[in-house]
């Protein structure tokens, strides 16, 4: 009688856990699209902000520049 029941208890937890199983694989593949999606998203956003460094970049290398050329402006002038 009591092996009985331990089969009963066995069949039950192995059809409990395969259908755990089953469901979190199901959720997972559902969620395949949306981490692509994310991905699309989350490269377009670094090209984004690649872009700006280089403004920024280039803002900051034209600004030294200026100032050197005015720095050269100044001293012909007062070498003048």
């Amino acid at each position: 009688m009591v092996q009985v029941f331990e089969m009963v208890v066995l069949v039950v937890a192995i059809t409990v856990f395969g259908r755990i199983i089953m469901q979190h694989l199901r959720n997972r593949e559902r969620q395949a699209p949306d981490t692509e999606a994310e991905n699309r998203r989350l490269k377009s956003e670094v090209d984004e902000l690649k872009q700006r460094i280089a403004t920024l970049e280039r803002i900051a290398v034209d600004k030294r520049h200026r100032l050197a050329d005015e720095i050269d402006a100044l001293d012909r002038e007062r070498g003048a």
